[in-house]
């Protein structure tokens, strides 16, 4: 080929670029360190070729022979001009095509000959995606190898068409390259390009049915060590049949494919999954007979010209109320279940000096000696995991005394209430059954969906990871997998009021709206602090407890402490009701959070 001069390479003619002086004794130590290395370069002469480029062939000639199940068999006549001490070359038995697929290639029967002397070949195959194949040449100039390829015969739109590298991996210079191709069947065309794998330069020749090559012939040269020369021979449809050998290749992208009909199933149970994920919670999920009655938990009732006092209806407790409410026993519905048991003379809270100013607060939770016949299951569990066991009763007796510890400290309530917050759960989800209130428990309908929730997504993982290793419908497991998660989040939404159920939540939804609007100066005169201090659990858990806590601080109208004017709650030295907002908002969000500390 002639040589490729580019511009970087013409040198410059006419220009003097201007040099500093090397001092003296800089040159008399450099000039002959360079002259000795440049009198060692001209007696060495050029490097040291590397050992897969140490022979050159004259003349490679390739005769071929295609049969018609598409069996190619080539013989390879090399003529060494420098003969190496052994011959080697490589085979490319896989070739990557667009869409994740490759072809790949049996090279086989293997016979090598120098100076027409049989000799033994040695074969190796790395990573089934090449062969390489050498032997010894013994010191002649000729030697020639033969093997056999299937799956050369690959399909075409026009027919079908033999491709095939002739010259590959050859580990010498090739100074002189031929080829000519038998094949058994009329061709339609011929193709060669040679040097690298994807080059897309023609041979020097390629030409067929000819005067002078009648049969598929090529000529190249020079190539270097490892170069390609590929060839094709294309056949009409129904001449030669195709022996190609096409496989997938696995890729993310083909494993998740977007193609028209995997995104169109993937989309269409998506679709299908949240439409049957809705009818399932309108179905077992939604309360029986919601918003057609209303049954009143508390109420005010006016007892004279504006006046009006709070009322309980029927046996809810504030914890009953937030557990109905929201289908769970949170922190602030045992919380709000502790003030009502001090408001109620079971406990007194007593809030404590600050050691100094940058203290926390803290309380003592003492139990009075009044009767608890009247405490439902999870309110005795609360007094006795807060304050020790009922006389004659453990924490779930009726009509004990005080026989704990006085004086609990809430900063201790977590290493005391470690089980009876489990116990207080479980009797107040016991109780809203009882009621008949719910069907079932909420946690355990909770726990039921959510169980079968993560069996689907385990089961949508597995899935998804068949169809990514097999096919190309991943985005099938994809939504599998969004479904499951989906199944998960309506689980929490699982639990179903009964009727009467449905009704309380209406009456609370009511009570809840009274709360934050009924007018707080409408308390019978002298009896504001025993009012506000019955409703103010119920509006601890609904909402609008603190204009509650703003109409104690307003009926205070003298300049006294007020340490002990609540019979529930004693403050410290020199405090007055218009601390109580502080004081209790700082006391339930320190409870909640220390009675679930565990």
């Amino acid at each position: 080929m002639p040589e490729i001069i580019t511009s970087d390479r013409v040198p410059a003619r006419g220009v003097a670029r201007p040099t500093r002086a090397l001092p003296a004794l800089a040159r008399a130590i450099v000039l002959p360190i360079v002259a000795v290395l440049v009198l060692a370069g001209l007696l060495i002469g050029p490097g040291t070729p590397t050992a897969r480029a140490d022979g050159t062939a004259a003349d490679f000639t390739v005769t071929a022979n295609l049969g018609l199940d598409g069996t190619l068999t080539v013989r390879q006549d090399i003529t060494f001009s420098t003969v190496p001490a052994e011959a080697q070359q490589t085979f490319e038995t896989q070739q990557d095509v667009l869409g994740d697929r490759r072809y790949t290639y049996d090279v086989s029967g293997f016979q090598a000959t120098a100076g027409r002397q049989p000799v033994e070949p040695t074969v190796k195959v790395s990573g089934g995606r090449l062969t390489t194949v050498s032997f010894p040449t013994n010191g002649s100039k000729q030697v020639s190898l033969e093997y056999t390829v299937v799956g050369a015969v690959i399909a075409t739109p026009e027919g079908t068409a033999l491709a095939w590298p002739l010259l590959q991996g050859f580990d010498s210079t090739v100074s002189e390259f031929s080829a000519t191709v038998a094949i058994p069947v009329p061709f339609s065309f011929v193709e060669c390009n040679a040097g690298s794998p994807s080059s897309e330069v023609p041979c020097t020749f390629a030409a067929a049915g000819t005067e002078d090559a009648r049969q598929p012939t090529f000529r190249d040269g020079p190539r270097g060590p490892g170069e390609f020369v590929q060839v094709r021979i294309g056949f009409p449809a129904g001449a030669l049949e195709s022996n190609q050998q096409l496989e997938d290749v696995w890729t993310l992208a083909r494993a998740f494919s977007a193609k028209p009909l995997p995104l169109a199933l993937a989309l269409g149970l998506l679709v299908l999954g949240a439409a049957a994920l809705f009818a399932l919670h309108r179905r077992a999920g939604v309360d029986a007979g919601a918003g057609t009655e209303v049954s009143k938990a508390a109420e005010f009732v006016p007892v004279g010209p504006g006046q009006t006092e709070f009322r309980v209806l029927g046996n809810v407790r504030p914890g009953h109320v937030g557990t109905v409410a929201d289908e769970r026993v949170d922190p602030i519905d045992v919380t709000a279940t502790l003030i009502d048991l001090a408001v109620h003379g079971h406990l007194l809270i007593t809030e404590l000096p600050r050691a100094n100013e940058f203290a926390p607060t803290d309380w003592t939770l003492t139990r009075t000696d009044s009767d608890v016949s009247n405490l439902h299951p999870f309110e005795l569990a609360l007094l006795a995991g807060v304050t020790g066991p009922l006389d004659g009763a453990g924490s779930g007796g009726a009509g004990g005394a005080a026989a704990g510890v006085a004086g609990v400290k809430v900063s201790e309530l977590p290493s005391r209430v470690y089980e009876s917050v489990n116990a207080v759960q479980d009797s107040l989800y016991d109780e809203v059954v009882a009621y008949g209130w719910f069907e079932r428990r909420p946690d355990a309908t909770r726990n039921r969906w959510t169980q079968l929730a993560i069996g689907g997504l385990v089961g949508s993982v597995v899935i998804t990871a068949l169809l990514a290793a097999f096919t190309t419908f991943g985005l099938i497991g994809l939504a599998l997998i969004v479904l499951a998660l989906g199944l998960m989040f309506v689980a929490q939404e699982m639990p179903a009021r009964t009727k009467s159920g449905a009704a309380l939540l209406a009456g609370l939804g009511v009570l809840r709206s009274d709360l934050m609007s009924h007018p707080t100066n409408q308390l019978p005169p002298g009896r504001e602090l025993s009012e506000i201090s019955e409703l103010l659990p119920y509006a601890v858990v609904l909402g609008g407890h603190q204009r509650w806590l703003d109409a104690i601080v307003a009926s205070d109208e003298d300049e006294h402490e007020d340490r002990f004017d609540l019979g529930w709650y004693h403050g410290p030295e020199g405090w007055h009701l218009h601390h109580l907002p502080d004081s209790l908002k700082n006391f339930i969000t320190t409870v909640s959070g220390e009675l679930f500390a565990r």
